[in-house]
Formats: C-alpha cells, structure tokens, sequence
C-alpha cells in the first residue's frame, strides 16, 4: 500500500478557495500544539484582514441606521438608568453611588457576555468564510475580540458623560484599567475559542451558554453592590452575599470597574483572574491541538 501524504504544516495557507476538504487535510498535518500556537500568531499576523471584517460587522448590523452604532450606547444607558433608579429605592442607596456602579457593571458585562454568547457560535456563523477562505482558525477569534472591543470603547461614550454628572474620585492607579481589559480580552479569547470549537461539535451548548450568561447576570453584583451585602448587619444576608466570591465573574467585573470608579483595588481579585487565565488558555490549547483540524468538518 502507499504511504499517504503528509501535508506540511502551513500547507493551509496554500490550499486555494472553494474545497473544505482540501482546508481540512492540511489543517490534519498540524495536529501538536506548535501548530495550535502556529495558528494563533499566524491569525495575528492578518490583523489588516479580521481588523477590516469586525469593523464591517458593526457597519453592516446598523446599516440604513441614521444613529448607527449610537444604539449600542443609548440602549444600554437608558437600561442603566431604569435599573439604577428602582435598584437605589429597592436598597436605600445614593442614586450617585448606585448609578455609576450599574452603568460601569453594565459596560464590562457587555463584552464578557458578547464574548461568550457569540464565542459559542464564532465557527459555525462562519462557515462560509472557512470553507472556503484558507486561514487560520484564529482568524474568526480575533475578529470577535475586536468587534467586542469596538463595542466597549463605543460604549465608553455614555462612561465619560456619567463623569461629568456623577463625579468620581479618580487617581492615577485608575490606569490600572487597561492591564484588567487585557487580561479581561485575553480570558474572552479563550473562553470564545473553547466553547466555539466545543459548540461547533455539540451545538445544544449554544443556547446552553446563553441561559448560563442570563443566569451568571442576576448572580454577578452588576446591579446590587457586593460590599453592602457583605457588610450586612444581617448575619444571613452577609453569609449568602459572600458566596459570590465563587462567581468567577464577580473577580473580573471587579478588576476593571473599581479602578473605572476610583475605588480601592483588591488583591485576590487580580489573584483569582490571573489563575483563571493560565488555567483557562492551558485547557483551551489542549482542545486546540486535538480538535482544530475538525472544526472545518463539523461546521
């Protein structure tokens, strides 16, 4: 019998448009984790190409819109608004407390959750693109941290108008933000590509990941403030609250909102999401290595 081919790894990039099974059989020869970590530099290295597509799918979600991505930011407001003025009756709290906390909590979920939701469908709402469009997986995946990324400095609009008629004691250590973003677009990545290959295989995880974001809403201290609760003159009030600490997304919510606030940081939180990410893009790269080359097959 006649050995077969070994397509070298790369070939990918030399495989013409228009066949999957030709994608695939040279994404096969790559099947170790240098060609993983191959992957993700090479995708980085087209960042003219996802950079031009993520902004296409903002233009193109709001085309014929006379506001254009200014939706984004007006609809997320006036949430913001509504749940920061029931929520300081519902706790007695100042409206200047309560509100920038829901508006800064609502900013940083909306990239956390727009990773996840649309992480879980990141292959499969690109199949086209894939089968045939001979790059690298990755590809996908930075165009999604950067479509979400745009989201978030968009969104930053509504952030500094807030400043202006609540105003907040920042200092310098409020720099501190833009190492949490990073660590918040780099855990976004890998929770992105994990559950899009995963989900890729098993689409039930789709709408599965979205009922667990919905939930994960109502547990993370967006729109109730963990301290107070923690601090509660109730012992029982006070015990539940601390079980938050187990919400993985309370750690990252943190790490970004209380330097955006100019509030005291807390050690464990950086502590916990530093764990969180080597733990988390250790795990996403062994999955990366194993099922990489079938993700063209199952879209």
């Amino acid at each position: 019998m006649t050995a077969p081919a070994v397509v070298p790894v790369g070939a990918e990039q030399q495989v013409g448009p228009g066949s999957v099974g030709c994608v695939a059989t040279a994404q096969l020869a790559g099947s170790t984790f240098s060609a993983a970590v191959s992957d993700l530099r090479r995708g980085w290295e087209q960042r003219s190409l996802w950079g031009h597509l993520g902004w296409q799918d903002i233009r193109q979600r709001y085309r014929r819109s006379f506001l254009g991505p200014i939706w984004i930011s007006i609809t997320m407001a006036v949430t913001a608004i509504a749940l920061g003025t029931l929520y300081a009756g519902l706790f007695d709290n100042d409206l200047a407390v309560q509100m920038p906390h829901i508006l800064v909590g609502f900013i940083v979920w909306g990239f956390i959750s727009g990773c996840i939701n649309e992480g879980a469908e990141v292959f499969t709402s690109n199949v086209g693109l894939i089968t045939h469009l001979p790059a690298p997986l990755s590809v996908h995946l930075y165009r999604l941290i950067w479509r979400q990324t745009l989201f978030f400095l968009h969104n930053l609009v509504v952030y500094v108008v807030m400043l202006f008629v609540f105003p907040q004691d920042l200092h310098w250590t409020g720099l501190a933000v833009i190492p949490a973003f990073g660590l918040l677009a780099l855990n976004g990545a890998w929770a992105a590509l994990l559950l899009g290959i995963v989900a890729t295989r098993f689409r039930d995880l789709v709408p599965i990941a979205q009922s667990v974001v919905q939930l994960a809403f109502f547990l993370t201290p967006i729109v109730w403030i963990y301290d107070e609760l923690a601090n509660s003159p109730n012992p029982a009030i006070a015990e539940r609250a601390k079980l938050a600490e187990f919400n993985p997304f309370l750690h990252f919510l943190e790490i970004v909102r209380a330097p955006m606030l100019g509030q005291n940081q807390q050690l464990h939180h950086w502590i916990v999401v530093l764990a969180i990410t080597v733990v988390g893009w250790a795990l996403t790269m062994v999955v990366l290595r194993r099922y990489r080359a079938r993700v063209s097959y199952w879209v």
